[in-house]
């Protein structure tokens, strides 16, 4: 059974190698960019127009629909702002350098016109047969829209529609509800010491009577749940900034001179060309956004409006929401706290010796960890643990692909020898020894890995003390749960495509149940569930991005005779 699951995790990384390739991530943004210039420029009117349709300007109480503007944005957000914020974030400034921030700026406005494009096309092909409860996305798009374009490409529609959903409810059961269960379960008990198991059973109660009551009760509590968690989650980020306020100048200058030139290592950071910047920059606000997965049309179709274009126009406020503002906000704090560039929190008395085990392998010593520096110790507040995940960086001929340069780190595991802790090295792959000679190794500094969201919540213990543990717990309920009531929509409209209004039950009780197997410690690692999940959502931009570049004609002449009639209207 291991042999066949490790078999099943390689197969699926060798899919999404192709799915997430670096080509496809350029052809979204440019995808971005054609319908930034084709609508003339809609971002402006997002940022204008669209707050006065979410204010109620253009509400209408007989118009289609089920949820407000305001409401279906509340939705929409809820899936989009998550964990993604807090910790992929980290990922791409400690992977790719400051230089990140920049283009995930670009994507994000790209995005943008994306997801007004994509939402307005699916408001044209809702269905409103029963206008308390319309169902839309890109599945009713591909099967309408080909049979109208011509009777023998209707077969062909809904082949790509059952497609789209099936690798939606993929997605939605792993990567938008298990996912965010496991992680939840994982930072609640390793924070106050609950059980995995009690996590899962309060966050399925917790779902199951949200999602029970329907589109109308996710858009309530969705347009309740989203201002709280990002305000909550923003003054603080805000308060980590105004500490730090006479560093954002220099910080958003380093932003934009390293996404075009290389960023130097120091302390913790290994270094990054403009190029790795780039990359990282884009995955994350492509992958923070969901621009261009089809998933959020599906929650804008629930509006009630009788102008497909205007809840497009709203749907434009999502990236820069989630990618302008809260991916800035937690960038800006994991800078300007210095928790990238950080120093190591202790220094070996040696280093580790390299044993060749077999040729271009080399095996480490272990070696005894001294106690945390006293400055390292006051923002952690806790000294080192068996299990901590470190490193030490060294340079010894191997060029890092993530980064582009040759600082490489050398990974490491805190193991308790009974009298004292030591560090259990990792092999390292290298034609020479790698710590041959002194300066093949940066320093003897050892720093503690923080990964993802664990980064971030450094950022935040580097200027507060313990603020970090307690936002991140809390803000990862509120998140993974606002993540998860959409998620259950988005499957519902998945289930109703393929079977009908009787699946959405049984569809619902399966969900809660999956949360239920998250927290019950059956998920061996966080890589294979984002593995399963990564292919959900990897087909699904195979399957929106050309459906909505095969009737973008018919979006915009739509986009420019809506707001030929606002103009017309204003001049009345």
């Amino acid at each position: 059974m291991e042999t066949l699951r490790i078999a099943i995790n390689d197969w699926l990384t060798a899919i999404n190698a192709v799915l997430w390739h670096d080509s496809v991530l350029y052809i979204v943004m440019a995808t971005g960019l054609l319908f930034t210039v084709w609508s003339g420029f809609c971002q402006y009117h997002a940022l204008t127009h669209g707050v006065k349709i979410i204010r109620g300007d253009y509400d209408k109480a007989d118009s289609p629909g089920a949820i407000s503007h305001f409401q279906a944005l509340s939705a929409a957000l809820s899936a989009t702002v998550g964990l993604g914020n807090i910790g992929g974030v980290a990922v791409a400034i400690a992977l790719g350098g400051p230089g990140a921030v920049f283009w995930m700026w670009m994507v994000g406005l790209a995005g943008m016109a994306l997801k007004t494009t994509e939402v307005t096309l699916s408001m044209l092909y809702r269905r409103t047969d029963k206008p308390d409860e319309p169902s839309g996305g890109p599945m009713w798009v591909a099967d309408d829209g080909l049979a109208r374009r011509s009777p023998r490409l209707q077969r062909l529609g809904r082949v790509l529609g059952v497609l789209f959903c099936i690798t939606l409810l993929i997605s939605t059961i792993t990567g938008g509800n298990m996912f965010q269960a496991w992680n939840v379960g994982v930072v609640t008990e390793e924070s106050f010491g609950v059980p995995q198991q009690v996590v899962g059973l309060v966050l399925a109660a917790l779902v199951g009577a949200v999602i029970l009551g329907g589109i109308k009760r996710i858009g309530a509590v969705a347009g309740a749940l989203v201002p709280a968690m990002c305000f909550l989650y923003l003054a603080s980020a805000l308060y980590v900034l105004a500490v730090h306020v006479a560093d954002i100048p220099a910080m958003l200058r380093l932003i934009v001179a390293s996404a075009f030139s290389p960023a130097e290592a120091a302390g913790a950071f290994v270094g990054g060309t403009s190029g790795a910047a780039f990359v990282w920059g884009m995955k994350r606000a492509l992958f923070s956004s969901e621009a261009g997965q089809g998933t959020s049309p599906i929650a804008h179709s629930a509006a009630k409006t009788d102008e497909p274009v205007r809840e497009g126009v709203v749907a434009g406020l999502e990236p820069f929401i989630d990618t302008l503002v809260v991916c800035t906000l937690t960038s800006l704090v994991v800078l300007a706290s210095g928790a990238w560039c950080r120093d190591g929190e202790t220094a070996l008395r040696e280093p580790p010796a390299a044993v060749q085990i077999e040729p271009g392998c080399w095996d480490l010593s272990d070696t005894p960890l001294p106690e945390k520096h006293a400055q390292a110790l006051a923002i952690t507040g806790t000294p080192w643990r068996p299990g901590d995940a470190v490193f030490m960086l060294a340079r010894y001929g191997a060029i890092d692909p993530s980064t582009g340069g040759d600082l490489q780190r050398l990974n490491g595991e805190v193991v308790d020898a009974g009298d004292r802790l030591y560090v259990d090295w990792k092999p390292v792959g290298s034609p020479d020894a790698p710590l041959a000679s002194a300066p093949a190794l940066a320093s003897l500094d050892v720093y503690k890995d923080y990964v993802g969201a664990a980064l971030t919540s450094h950022a935040f213990d580097r200027v507060a003390p313990g603020l970090g543990k307690w936002l991140v717990a809390v803000a990862s309920w509120l998140f993974a749960v606002s993540t998860m009531i959409s998620y259950a929509y988005y499957g519902e409209q998945g289930m109703v495509y393929m079977a009908g209004r009787r699946s959405i039950v049984p569809f619902k009780i399966v969900y809660c149940l999956s949360i239920l197997l998250a927290c019950a410690g059956w998920i061996s690692t966080e890589a294979e569930l984002d593995n399963l999940s990564s292919v959900g959502t990897g087909v699904m931009l195979w399957v929106n991005i050309p459906i909505t570049l095969l009737f973008a004609g018919e979006t915009m002449r739509a986009y420019r005779g809506y707001f030929a009639r606002v103009r017309a209207a204003r001049r009345r």
